[in-house]
């Protein structure tokens, strides 16, 4: 039964409903009045057959746009031409007047958690934040669009995130939290964004949640692009996926399933706050059944019951209303991509199969190691004797003492005994401070060379200890974690130095370069043994890095990466050194889909496990299960560019992670942000925006207990990111050009970073 209340005697323009259930209080406004009825009250009045009354707030205040209740219900916000008025709810009393747009001011938001803030967007496209106990304007944004105006605005109070959208399908969001100033997150496209989430939805062919909607072709949207208007964001209202996204994923905070209803002129959609995409498109001219097809206002149920919701529509052009019912959870599962439930996994859960290429390792490592031994004791024991047997004989001195101590120099046996006792120290006593602060205070800075020289790759070895830094002048150096004292210099490339890595017992090196040579290193800097020469591969290495924890080497050349299986004859024979013992033997290839350029590749070493995680020159990131031999997964269009460098959470012996955290990395490309991705769901969980990085390729790094992530730009800072924020903590200065590489210590909260030429800088916890 309809209770109708009568009291305006023009037409009325804005209705609100209060935030508390008992009792629920309803604000109605026209050019003659504004008034709150109590529902309760109402419906009595009905029933005893008493016209329903209501509590007159105001009268001739002018077109009113918009109303709101504050979070109590105790005052109620008005916005009539270019002011706002703050109003008693239980009676005619003026409580503020918030003046200072230029133009009407179209939508109202109250801040739940500072009750004394509110906020608000106007025609003139700017976006203002009053504090109504005081009448004053806080923070002012700048002009936002060219010439449509702001319509809406929504505040999540969970993620303490401003959104507002315009005439023209734009969106801003903003960062609430204080310590952020008011900061702009991110500004998005709607338009571009339903274009890309139809055409990803056509190539997985995931169809609608109902047999009522049918999806038009591509054609056929794009004419209607090209006549359409204009694409109004008429409302803003909460969204909870907490229950259908990732409901078993505890390593992701709970603010990356937030989202929030969008209620346009032509379709309703779900915006999700983290990775600031789309979750789902409902377009009005798919419903066959309903009449409307543009809407001129939009009102959204913030809850669902039985995961139901529920949408008022009226009609832009005519008298029509409907009533959009919408089962929440099929819309969303409908629409979600062919990655979904997988269940992916970077940690290894079975034995490796007999056909698996790591298969070999396992059984080389079981079967030849005592064996080795076996031969090498053998051997030992006549190694190094004269060639003649006559004790009288003096020839060149192979008896002479001087000679043998030439080869055995004693400083670097003491410095590196030392320095492995540290780490062995290390690993047992020291463990990572888990609730440690973001790094904030410089402690060194360092030159790599004297000539400005640019720093091509930086990588922290596994106990913390060292630090491995490769040059653009053919140059690897290995510092000391503290910066402290002469580095350790490899020389041995023809060109720069683009990728290096460490192996898990920290004893070797692998380094690459474009000059298409592998180089392995002994980390005591003695000796080095070349596994690969130039002629192996037609076209540059890309990456390389130990793997299978060092029972294998991965690298990346080309549209393919390659296992090897190498071995490095550490035996001393000085009468047979000129031999080379030491061998490499490819084991296993696998080409990208398409056979497109690898850009970045990342696997695990520090644990077993068959992932291995490619980037390719088509903007394509591509998983490989080498258990299985196989491509497991292929994620289109991952970025708007291609990727530049893959940064998975690897973990550090020093800081214990959940299980499930280990399938998070991070992927970044120029131009693109950074986006944080799960293995078992293939999608991105989300987006960090706010670093300047439009033409170099800058560094990303995780932290070792997986809450932070560090990255360059090129407005020669580096950026600090929390997990559950999409806009940067902390911004770190000191150097005079653009940040392409950062790494996070695994055994302390450091960080260090490098610039294009040549200065590094190490960074403390403050």
């Amino acid at each position: 039964q309809f209770l109708i209340l009568r009291g305006h005697h023009q037409s009325i323009t804005a209705v609100a409903f209060g935030n508390k259930v008992s009792p629920l209080l309803v604000c109605s406004a026209s050019r003659d009045y504004v008034i709150v009825w109590n529902l309760e009250e109402c419906k009595e009045n009905a029933l005893q057959g008493a016209a329903p009354r209501g509590t007159v707030l105001g009268t001739l205040m002018g077109k009113v746009l918009c109303l709101r209740f504050s979070p109590d219900d105790h005052a109620v916000g008005v916005c009539t031409g270019n002011k706002i008025v703050m109003l008693d709810a239980e009676g005619p009393s003026v409580l503020a007047e918030l003046q200072g747009h230029l133009a009407p001011v179209t939508s109202l938001a109250f801040c739940a958690w500072q009750a004394n803030l509110v906020i608000s967007a106007s025609e003139d496209r700017t976006v203002k934040v009053w504090d109504c106990h005081v009448g004053t304007s806080v923070h002012t944004s700048p002009v936002l669009t060219a010439a449509y105006p702001l319509l809406s605005v929504f505040i999540d109070e969970e993620t303490k995130q401003l959104v507002t959208g315009c005439a023209d399908g734009q969106l801003w969001v903003f960062s609430l939290d204080e310590t952020h100033h008011y900061r702009c997150v991110t500004r998005v496209d709607l338009r571009k964004k339903r274009q890309r989430f139809s055409a990803t939805k056509v190539q997985s062919g995931s169809g609608g949640p109902s047999g009522e909607s049918q999806l038009s072709s591509t054609n056929e949207q794009e004419k209607e692009e090209r006549i359409e208007a204009a694409f109004l964001v008429l409302q803003l209202e909460r969204c909870d996926l907490s229950h259908i996204l990732n409901p078993g994923c505890e390593c992701l905070p709970p603010e990356n399933t937030k989202c929030v209803w969008i209620g346009s002129s032509d379709g309703l959609f779900i915006f999700n706050l983290a990775n600031f995409e789309l979750e789902a498109v409902l377009l009005y001219k798919d419903f066959l059944g309903l009449s409307i097809k543009v809407a001129g206002s939009c009102a959204i149920m913030n809850k669902t019951i039985n995961e139901k919701t529920f949408c008022l529509l009226t009609s832009m052009f005519g008298n029509k209303i409907a009533v959009l019912e919408i089962n929440l959870a099929a819309l969303v599962r409908s629409q979600q991509g062919p990655g979904m439930g997988k269940g992916l996994s970077v940690l290894a859960s079975s034995c490796v199969l007999p056909t698996s290429p790591l298969y070999f390792g396992v059984v080389e490592k079981k079967r030849t190691k005592p064996v080795g031994r076996k031969l090498s004791a053998a051997r030992s024991s006549v190694q190094d004797q004269p060639l003649v047997f006559h004790s009288k004989v003096r020839s060149s001195g192979y008896a002479s003492a001087p000679h043998v101590t030439m080869f055995s120099p004693k400083t670097n046996i003491k410095s590196d005994g030392k320095r492995s006792s540290k780490c062995k120290n290390g690993y047992k006593c020291k463990e990572y401070p888990l609730e440690s602060t973001l790094p904030g205070r410089l402690r060194e800075q360092v030159a790599v060379a004297e000539a400005p020289t640019m720093v091509c790759c930086l990588q922290y070895s596994g106990d913390g200890q060292r630090l491995a830094c490769g040059l653009a002048n053919h140059l690897l150096l290995v510092f000391d974690a503290s910066l402290t004292g002469t580095p350790a210099a490899f020389s041995g490339h023809d060109g720069p130095v683009s990728t290096v890595s460490w192996s898990h017992s920290g004893e070797w090196l692998v380094s690459a370069s474009p000059d298409r040579s592998l180089r392995l290193w002994s980390a005591q800097g003695a000796v080095h043994t070349v596994l690969l020469g130039k002629d192996v591969f037609p076209k540059p290495i890309q990456f390389a890095q130990f793997y299978y924890i060092d029972a294998f080497i991965l690298l990346s050349s080309g549209p393919e990466f390659h296992l090897l299986k190498y071995h490095v004859d550490t035996r001393r024979d000085e009468i047979k050194r000129y031999k080379q013992k030491s061998k490499c033997q490819p084991v296993h290839r696998l080409s990208m889909a398409n056979a497109a350029e690898i850009t970045s590749l990342s696997a695990a070493n520090d644990f077993y496990s068959y992932i291995v995680l490619t980037a390719g020159r088509n903007r394509t990131l591509e998983i490989f299960d080498l258990n299985a031999s196989c491509s497991a997964a292929v994620i289109p269009e991952a970025h708007s560019r291609p990727v530049h460098q893959i940064c998975q959470n690897k973990g550090s012996p020093f800081a214990v992670q959940q299980p499930e955290a280990y399938n998070l990395f991070l992927t970044a490309a120029v131009g693109d942000g950074i986006k944080l991705w799960d293995m078992r769901t293939q999608r991105c969980e989300r987006r960090f925006e706010g670093h300047a990085n439009r033409c170099h390729p800058c560094g990303v790094a995780l932290s070792a207990c997986g809450r932070h992530v560090a990255c360059g730009a090129e407005d020669r800072y580096v950026y600090l990111y929390e997990m559950g924020s999409s806009t940067f903590s902390r911004r770190l200065g000191g150097h005079t050009d653009t940040v392409t590489r950062v790494a996070f210590s695994p055994s302390a909260p450091q960080i260090k970073q490098s610039s294009v030429f040549s200065s590094r800088e190490m960074f403390l916890e403050e």
